[in-house]
């Protein structure tokens, strides 16, 4: 019997790598003996709405060939629809924070023919948690402050140097100041009111591709690992950052971590932030929650 899936493409994902690596992929599934139900991402938001059509309309394994704004827009695809689809991907991403967090290899061959591999024998699929603020949803995580603007300026160039666009674009964010919206966030008890750099709220351990930002989150445990990092100067920020990469920053006295499941954050003035490196509207409001086992992985 054919194994069908519907498979989705951001053909500009990863500067453009993702359409030029279609035909292989496609060989791929066809040598698996897996029919393809390909779809085309042309703008903006027309992947999810895509994804969410075929998975009202029955489809039921969606892969997703891109990278993690791709992701982005097909969770929420699926979770406006019914949530029952299964999800698989295909890496081809600049940062590709979630493959490294559901363990998917980062070679987009190997990655392809492992899950072609786990279609054909109906492997034993795994569940993971999905992150929402207001009425977005997030795989990877969502950042305010600092980060978001970080990922506004990366998102504008168009250079291939992979990960270090952001290390660009935190240089020009530097340049231009660091801004110190005050925040209260609250969850069962308050973490926190008063001038900030960032909050993090991880599901996952990575964001911008090589920022190590929280090393304990694990999408399949129920809850949110929450960073917030107080007002920093630039001279401070530039001895921060190896530390961020490498994931050993937890213990310096400007970060603050606590597990939680809700929060809401509120802003004394409309500030940034991002879903999954998706920047969102200025907002001051923010209600936060995850969301366990609510999406299952091919």
């Amino acid at each position: 019997m054919t194994e069908y899936v519907s498979l989705f493409i951001n053909p500009t994902a990863g500067r453009g790598r993702a359409g030029r690596r279609l035909n292989r992929i496609r060989e791929l599934f066809d040598l698996a003996g897996i029919a393809i139900d390909l779809h085309t991402s042309r703008a903006a938001g027309d992947l999810e709405e895509q994804v969410r059509i075929a998975v009202c309309s029955g489809s039921r394994k969606i892969v997703v060939v891109g990278g993690d704004g791709s992701i982005y827009e097909a969770v929420n695809g699926i979770m406006r629809a019914d949530g029952s689809a299964s999800l698989g991907i295909v890496p081809t991403g600049t940062g590709n924070d979630f493959a490294k967090a559901c363990a998917v290899p980062l070679d987009w061959e190997h990655a392809t023919r492992l899950l072609t591999t786990r279609l054909s024998a109906n492997a034993v699929l795994r569940r993971i948690d999905i992150g929402r603020m207001n009425d977005r949803y997030f795989a990877n995580g969502a950042g305010i402050g600092f980060d978001a603007r970080v990922t506004r300026i990366a998102q504008a160039y168009r250079w291939p140097i992979g990960d270090f666009v952001y290390l660009f674009a935190i240089l020009r964010c530097m340049f231009d100041g660091i801004p110190t919206p005050d925040l209260t966030i609250a969850s069962d008890k308050p973490h926190w009111s008063g001038p900030v750099t960032l909050a993090n709220i991880s599901n996952g351990p990575w964001v911008g591709g090589m920022f190590h930002i929280a090393p304990m989150a694990d999408n399949t445990d129920g809850q949110l690992d929450l960073l917030i990092a107080a007002p920093v100067s630039r001279t401070r920020l530039l001895f921060l950052l190896p530390k961020l990469i490498s994931g050993q920053h937890m213990d310096e006295h400007e970060i603050s971590h606590a597990i939680v499941r809700n929060l809401t954050i509120h802003a004394t003035a409309p500030v940034p932030s991002h879903l999954d490196g998706e920047v969102q509207a200025l907002a001051c409001d923010f209600e936060i929650e995850i969301l366990p086992s609510a999406l299952e992985l091919l």
